[in-house]
């Protein structure tokens, strides 16, 4: 039910995750938050991936975080609720997944494609291509992905982007490279690797410019829920043989908490926090924060590994840092798309 008003009335109900339900923690503060799990996201799935295939821990993470999704869907009406822009109260809650009767019959088939692209597409392009590349390439490729999603944004007239953004994310490139790119190199060896990761790239990019006018009318964790879901669904077939052959019983406690992690945090935890920062602050200002991940790796690999961090690496960290920050000094400017029938 919305929040009673104190004059008689009801108050519009507040986002799933909303300005007042977190205090002293601004979106870009929670945005950080999840490049750091992403970040350390790297180190802890290297323990699982020592006894699990990378298709069935994919298969088995995206399906863990999918029933996560839809039990907060089924029994947190906050969650149910439309986004902050649908502007007026939603019907009290019926029995079983209220949200996916709020979404209409052209809004299921904008779901079905951000499911195929973000979640299904992306994850066979990025898992092909960690087999066929190397990090260095991949993390430079991945570096670029706020260009992708800016020029994407812009190309649709979703946002306009300042020369500042544009030398921001010039300045952060650059960082990356410093901080993991500058063993890159084009070979033939890497060159199926490297297209499917720039392939990954635009999947990514399509799937967060696409999820920002359902944003308007959704929450976050609606939107992310019901296309990861159903993306898994899709992914599930590819990982059908690999689950088959998996040794289930010689799996430890290491590696099953390893998994677990990847599913709640980096998948469930972080993605919440991602499409409500598009929501509320843009995709061009909310990508640009991609570039700290590689970043926070380093600093994980850092504390927990005793990794030593060199001087080209110190620039590097500096140089995102700074970028980011710049993208920060001016707001782009958001269009005002119309609200979908």
């Amino acid at each position: 039910m919305a929040d009673p008003d104190p004059a008689g009335g009801a108050r519009a109900p507040r986002p799933f995750l909303s300005a007042r339900r977190f205090p002293l923690a601004p979106i870009d503060a929670l945005v950080v938050l999840a490049t750091l799990v992403w970040g350390a996201n790297y180190s802890i799935v290297k323990v699982a991936l020592r006894q699990i295939p990378e298709l069935s821990f994919n298969a088995l993470r995206l399906g863990i975080a999918s029933v996560l999704f839809l039990g907060v869907l089924a029994f947190v009406p906050a969650a149910r609720r439309q986004g902050p822009a649908a502007g007026a109260a939603v019907a009290a809650p019926r029995p079983w997944f209220p949200t996916a009767r709020l979404f209409t019959a052209r809004e299921w088939l904008g779901l079905i494609g951000l499911a195929v692209s973000g979640h299904f597409l992306y994850q066979l392009c990025f898992l092909g291509a960690v087999a066929r590349t190397s990090v260095a390439n991949s993390s430079l490729i991945v570096g670029a992905s706020p260009v992708a999603v800016s020029l994407l944004a812009a190309a649709v007239g979703q946002e306009r982007v300042s020369r500042l953004h544009w030398a921001g994310a010039a300045v952060s490139l650059s960082g990356v490279y410093l901080l993991v790119g500058a063993g890159a190199a084009v070979s033939s060896e890497s060159a199926i690797g490297d297209v499917l990761m720039i392939a990954g790239v635009w999947c990514w990019a399509v799937y967060a410019v696409g999820s920002a006018p359902l944003l308007r009318r959704h929450t976050p964790i609606a939107l992310t829920g019901y296309t990861m879901a159903i993306g898994s669904l899709f992914y599930l077939p590819v990982a059908l043989p690999d689950l088959a052959r998996l040794p289930w019983a010689a799996i430890t406690p290491a590696s099953w908490a390893a998994l677990g992690y990847s599913a709640v945090f980096a998948l469930f935890g972080a993605y919440i926090v991602w499409h409500t920062a598009i929501q509320r602050i843009g995709n061009v200002r909310t990508a640009m924060y991609s570039n700290l991940i590689p970043l926070s790796a380093l600093a994980t690999s850092v504390v927990f590994l005793g990794d030593r961090l060199s001087p080209r690496q110190a620039l590097g960290a500096a140089a995102v840092l700074t970028g980011v920050a710049l993208t920060r000094l001016r707001p782009v400017w958001r269009a005002s798309l119309p609200a979908e029938e």
